[in-house]
């Protein structure tokens, strides 16, 4: 455990002396900020919370967001360091290879979580200062779930990027299949989803397979968590569909973006374990 915590507070050094968890919270609250005060625009007709319309702006573009900084804080994580030939150096001291993997994404996940959290929290303190009446407590705890989430979304994509470093020898191939990723978890796969139901008039598929293609996809599984929390966010992103008696429990939403995240941890570990340097 030493090992991890080690390894993890120079990746923290690291990021922190090169100012990515400057950039990447000034990113998060900039995009926040200005989400939350477009946001409050609607709702002296809609009646709806603006903590509401805050969530389901930020979920929609934390989609988009989360996953690209997750994969740039990792993608090379392995792979250029054995190009600048410290990795070699690093495991001459007592590190198990696992050790060196798990120590790497902690230290990724403690940058993109305070960066989410500095972030998202800025949001919610705006929030509060220029809300004309108190925002209910089902509201927050949305909010609070929705900052919960996206940090476990970046973890998926932080795992992501491990394993590609940990598979490919070159930076730019690792840069390059990182890009693949993002555009077919993001774009992709929903672009392609569309495309089935719109050719076949959504008779190919029952209400069981959409599900099950939508759960397949770690960003349907975010969106699904966040936009189906509450009838307020169900309502403002119309997926009032799956609120109902067969919506998906968000402790098995949950469960399933916490096995994206081990799923992929461990594979980036097996496969360094056999890499030959």
């Amino acid at each position: 455990m030493k090992q991890i915590m080690v390894i993890a507070q120079k990746e923290v050094t690291d990021g922190t002396r090169n100012r990515w968890i400057l950039i990447v919270t000034a990113l998060m609250a900039g995009l926040a900020l200005v989400l939350t005060l477009l946001g409050s625009a609607p709702t002296g007709a809609t009646k709806i919370s603006s903590l509401a319309v805050t969530i389901v702006s930020l979920s929609s573009l934390s989609i988009f967001f989360v996953p690209l900084i997750a994969l740039l804080l990792s993608y090379d994580a392995v792979v250029a360091e054995e190009e600048r030939g410290t990795l070699l150096l690093l495991l001459s001291y007592p590190v198990a290879r696992w050790q060196v993997v798990a120590g790497k994404f902690c230290g990724h996940f403690i940058l993109l979580s305070s960066s989410i959290i500095l972030g998202f929290g800025i949001a919610g303190i705006v929030i509060v200062l220029s809300a004309d009446q108190a925002v209910e407590e089902q509201a927050w705890a949305g909010f609070a779930l929705l900052i919960g989430s996206s940090i476990l979304l970046g973890a998926i994509f932080l795992a992501l990027g491990l394993a590609t470093s940990a598979f490919v020898h070159e930076r730019g191939t690792a840069a390059g299949a990182a890009i693949g990723i993002w555009l077919l978890f993001v774009l992709i796969y929903d672009l392609g989803l569309i495309g089935l139901l719109a050719s076949s008039a959504g008779q190919m598929l029952n209400d069981v397979m959409i599900t099950g293609l939508l759960l397949a996809n770690p960003t349907d599984v975010y969106r699904m968590l966040n936009l189906t929390g509450s009838a307020e966010t169900a309502a403002l992103s119309a997926m009032t569909g799956l609120t109902g008696s067969g919506s998906i429990p968000p402790v098995t939403l949950t469960a399933l973006l916490c096995l994206w995240i081990v799923a992929p941890l461990t594979a980036a570990c097996a496969m360094f374990e056999r890499r030959r340097l």
